[in-house]
């Protein structure tokens, strides 16, 4: 098993721990890549698409790098 799929059984998980980076990778690995942000600064809100054009609309947290619960199962819900 490979670490990106070890990745997605712990986001199937639901856990406490689930980081920003480990969310892109495993978005990635799903077929989907994060839109370029426009200015220098791109805000917070971050847009990841697929080859079918789904969309899906995250906030990047901070000052933490830490997925919220409530993000992690309306993701599981939309994939």
């Amino acid at each position: 098993m490979s670490k990106t799929e070890k990745l997605l059984e712990k986001f199937k998980s639901i856990p406490n721990d689930l980081t920003w980076d480990e969310l892109v990778k495993i978005l990635n690995y799903l077929g989907y890549f994060e839109l370029s942000k426009k200015g220098k600064t791109g805000g917070s809100r971050r847009k990841f698409v697929n080859e079918l054009k789904d969309v899906i609309n995250l906030h990047k947290p901070h000052p933490t790098k830490i997925i919220k619960k409530y993000m992690i199962k309306q993701l599981l819900e939309k994939l």
